[in-house]
């Protein structure tokens, strides 16, 4: 099917639950690859505004550092409940992603932005949540790292590491980091880390 061919329409759409995220209840039909239409489909959206998860790394001492704090997530598993992650925060009416990027690696981390870098955007989780992630780079100085951060307006609770970063890579290959974000950054600064260093080098 080409894809100006790809349609759907919403048929009708109500608020099922309103709080910190939303939840969105739509009737809704698209079309199908075989010609057509689906019937009608009823999916529910949970709905958050759109984010920014920042890997803030040192080029000089080949260091990244990451965040750990509670989640709610993993609550009905096995798994921890404290996850270690890269930065990350909501877009705010009238920001910017990388106003975003800045902000939340100062509030989380106390680290300054050297230089910030754009990435990639993606969905978490595209058969039920609205949330996007822009994914950024960010140059800091790794030694000026560390404590425990967080607004208490947002009852935030983080605590900083300053890791090599082989030993926050070893962590993904043998599943200690288990949320999605942080795996996706860590892989991409595994593929780019050479060259960031050999940047560094070169100015």
């Amino acid at each position: 099917m080409a894809k100006k061919n790809r349609r759907y329409q919403i048929l009708t759409e109500e608020v099922a639950y309103r709080g910190f995220f939303n939840l969105i209840r739509i009737k809704l039909r698209h079309t199908l690859f075989q010609g057509g239409w689906s019937k009608e489909l009823w999916r529910e959206l949970f709905q958050r505004g759109n984010c920014v998860a920042v890997i803030p790394y040192d080029p000089d001492l080949d260091h990244i550092v990451m965040i750990e704090q509670f989640r709610v997530g993993p609550l009905k598993n096995e798994d921890s409940k404290w996850m270690l992650e890269i930065i990350a925060g909501a877009i705010e009416p009238g920001e910017t992603p990388e106003e975003v990027a800045y902000r939340e690696t100062r509030e989380e981390s106390g680290c300054e932005i050297r230089e910030l870098r754009r990435i990639t955007e993606f969905y978490t989780s595209p058969g039920g949540s609205s949330e996007k992630i822009t994914l950024f780079y960010a140059r800091v100085d790794a030694s000026t790292a560390g404590g425990v951060h967080g607004l208490d307006v947002e009852d935030e609770d983080i605590l900083v590491h300053v890791l090599p970063f082989e030993e926050a890579y070893a962590k993904v290959v043998a599943g200690e980091i288990n949320s999605g974000i942080p795996i996706i950054g860590l892989q991409w600064l595994a593929l780019h880390r050479e060259q960031l260093r050999q940047e560094k080098n070169s100015q």
